[in-house]
């Protein structure tokens, strides 16, 4: 019996086709990365379907590389019932074990992709990392911070965590900027200024509301008011752009203003004339 099943599995892994097996899983990662490079190119042509664009590149290399590992395994090795009854069991145990953490962060990428928490191309805060979704593959979903960074999290993870998306699988996003003035301010005219400052952002979405939020806070010893001024960015990716386009421009008309803020050297000169 056990030279039956080593004579079965010699004439199964064949150097011939093993090789054959190799050189079309090399075919298949090649196929992916040339269609990543189309998709590259069509996200710049057409920026409006950015990330339409990338969600579909991402289920579609996902299949591929799951359908076509598989299917250039059956392709190659044509494995026959007597075969897969001999070595299926005591294999299927083994591979159980020693592949259980990847065969459930593959089965989590099914459900990331069908059940949506997020998508490609939406800015997610998870943990302590915050940036853009680039890839959910199926292993594993790559997030690029704001810094540059690369942070690859196990498929797994977001079945139990929590996980915020900041745009959902849109192009446009509510940025926050924050600034401080006196109490002793006409917040009307603030608001005013801030407003201006926000509608003439060349990085503004103005299909949205633009959004100011007055709120009386403590700080150092004493109470100013603290403005949150709350708008859409265009695209997620101006997302620092637009933000310190309003924080430059913002700072700028107040001071031309003479708006008060806290740390001013007039900040405790209350008019009184």
């Amino acid at each position: 019996m056990d030279t039956n099943i080593g004579n079965l599995i010699f004439t199964f892994f064949k150097v011939d086709k093993i090789f054959l097996f190799i050189f079309l899983i090399v075919l298949i990662v090649v196929f992916i990365r040339v269609v990543n490079l189309w998709s590259e190119k069509f996200q710049e042509k057409l920026s409006g379907k950015r990330l339409l664009i990338l969600q579909v590149t991402t289920v579609f290399s996902f299949a591929t590389y799951l359908l076509g590992t598989l299917g250039a395994f059956y392709f190659v090795f044509r494995p026959s019932k007597e075969l897969l009854l001999t070595v299926g069991g005591s294999a299927a145990v083994a591979f159980g074990f020693a592949l259980k953490d990847l065969v459930g962060s593959v089965i989590a990428g099914f459900i990331l992709l069908f059940d949506r928490p997020f998508q490609v191309g939406d800015r997610v805060s998870y943990g302590d990392s915050y940036g853009e979704i680039k890839s959910i593959g199926l292993r594993s979903v790559k997030l690029q911070t704001l810094n540059d960074d690369t942070v690859t999290i196990p498929n797994s993870k977001f079945l139990t965590d929590t996980v915020a998306s900041g745009n959902s699988g849109a192009l446009d996003m509510m940025i926050v900027t924050t600034f401080y003035v006196s109490i002793h301010e006409d917040l009307e005219r603030v608001k005013k200024l801030l407003h201006e400052v926000v509608i003439t952002s060349r990085f503004v979405f103005l299909e949205k509301p633009v959004t100011i939020i007055f709120e009386e806070v403590p700080l150092s010893n004493d109470f100013v008011v603290k403005v949150n001024v709350k708008a859409y960015v265009l695209d997620v990716k101006f997302e620092k752009l637009f933000l310190t386009d309003i924080t430059i421009r913002g700072n700028k008309i107040l001071k031309e203003n003479h708006i008060l803020r806290p740390g001013s050297t007039h900040i405790n000169e209350v008019k009184t004339t």
